[in-house]
């Protein structure tokens, strides 16, 4: 069960990020397609199943955010993904200033599949 899980968990990290470079690229471009209904709940569906993903992992592994330094710097990691996610796609006033937080939230999520992938945080 555990080798299922965490391969849908993979898989809701790259369905997630590729919603978020669609999305990000709509609201650069200030495309209409980015208030269709399904843009707006899609994302919020994946990325729900990838937060449950992961507890599961959490939990069946007995690793913890503030417990294990590499799920602390992936948690906080995460939040600084959704801050600048969050201006990439809707808080942004310009297509420039959107643009910019969309290449950091991209850079934010690579960083934590490094993590994920070599278990140690780098620079904590």
């Amino acid at each position: 069960m555990y080798l299922l899980i965490k391969q849908a968990h993979i898989s809701f990290a790259i369905i997630s990020i590729s919603f978020f470079v669609l999305r990000a690229f709509w609201s650069v471009t200030e495309s209409a397609k980015l208030q269709q209904r399904w843009a707006k709940i899609a994302p919020h569906i994946i990325d729900t199943l990838l937060l449950g993903s992961a507890i599961y992992l959490m939990m069946t592994t007995e690793q913890y955010p503030f417990a294990d330094h590499w799920l602390t710097a992936k948690f906080i990691a995460l939040l600084v993904y959704i801050v600048t996610g969050t201006i990439a796609i809707k808080r942004g006033k310009t297509a420039g200033v959107r643009l910019l937080f969309s290449l950091l939230a991209i850079a934010t999520f690579a960083y934590i599949v490094a993590v994920a992938v070599t278990q140690t945080p780098w620079f904590l």
